[in-house]
């Protein structure tokens, strides 16, 4: 990891002075680096020798980078991690631009790379995160948003990065294709259980473990599947109070749609759903000889729904 932040340090550098300013505020703003270190870990469990797995580890984090940045933009975001958005500092118009330089950025270290396997998968991966965010623009302010309809946007946005991550690590490693599908499965339901638990700690952490202000998603009209269940599950009365508060977003209701949230057993069924997800992820990897990577590996998977943050 300290290779891949010295590549990812030397690759953010521009002659735009405002580009290093605000790059370096966004990575270096104290993220948990999971998806590069997936990239990592996956490597070195199939024995991988080489060093291409510290450039494409740099590469994930900033293509996720760049999504973060966008996503602040769009969601009119003020606090990630604890402190001020970039957007909220610099401006939305700059957010969005820097997020362009860290996209494109990526795909010349991907040429860099010189292996079209790599620049298939992450040129597909980012294209499904871009509709992912669309599905999702979509899908706020519209309580009658399905369960599937939920999944299928975090599975886009939030998981397929995590995929691409570790099945690159099977690319890399030259593994056949059912070793790259299982790796792939691996980090798709590790993503999965990774959102759901984030959904999960909106009603049920407070501000300082999150890093972001609690009640987001729901103030941005985001009908997560707590939301999703708690209308399903709830009173008449309980769906009224949780439709209202999606379809007008705001906070105004927010200690009712948390009460009636925690009183249908919501955060309870998506922690579940997030455990079989991870559950899943880490039979996808039982083939794996044995190893600290495939040791830490399964740690992750633990990790992503044990966390507080």
């Amino acid at each position: 990891m300290t290779a891949v932040n010295r590549v990812i340090q030397d690759r953010l550098q521009s002659d735009v002075a405002l580009i290093n300013q605000l790059g370096h505020y966004i990575i270096n703003s104290g993220g948990k680096r999971l998806r590069p270190l997936l990239v990592l870990l996956t490597a070195r469990a199939f024995g991988y020798t080489g060093s291409q797995h510290i450039d494409i580890a740099a590469i994930i984090e900033f293509i996720h980078t760049a999504t973060l940045l966008h996503d602040d933009v769009v969601d009119g975001s003020d606090m990630r991690r604890g402190q001020e958005t970039a957007n909220n500092i610099w401006g939305n118009e700059a957010s969005v631009l820097v997020g362009d330089f860290l996209y494109s950025r990526a795909f010349e270290m991907m040429v860099d790379v010189k292996n079209m396997r790599v620049m298939e998968i992450l040129a597909h991966a980012t294209n499904t995160i871009a509709e992912g965010e669309v599905l999702q623009l979509l899908n706020c302010r519209d309580a009658d948003t399905t369960e599937a309809r939920y999944l299928e946007v975090i599975h886009s946005k939030t998981a397929k990065l995590f995929e691409a991550a570790t099945q690159l690590g099977a690319v890399l490693s030259k593994r056949p294709d059912d070793e790259e599908r299982a790796l792939a499965a691996y980090g798709m339901h590790l993503g999965t259980a990774f959102q759901l638990i984030d959904d999960v700690l909106d009603y049920s952490a407070n501000a300082d473990q999150m890093g972001k202000n609690i009640g987001d998603d729901l103030a941005e009209g985001k009908p997560t599947l707590p939301l999703i269940y708690a209308m399903r599950s709830g009173s008449s009365v309980q769906a009224a109070v949780i439709r209202h508060a999606i379809e007008n977003g705001g906070r105004d209701e927010i200690a009712a749609v948390i009460d009636a949230v925690q009183d249908t057993g919501a955060i309870t069924y998506t922690a579940d759903l997030a455990r079989e997800e991870a559950q899943m992820a880490a039979a996808a990897i039982a083939n794996l000889a044995p190893s600290v990577y495939k040791d830490a590996l399964y740690a992750l998977a633990e990790f992503s729904v044990n966390r507080t943050y």
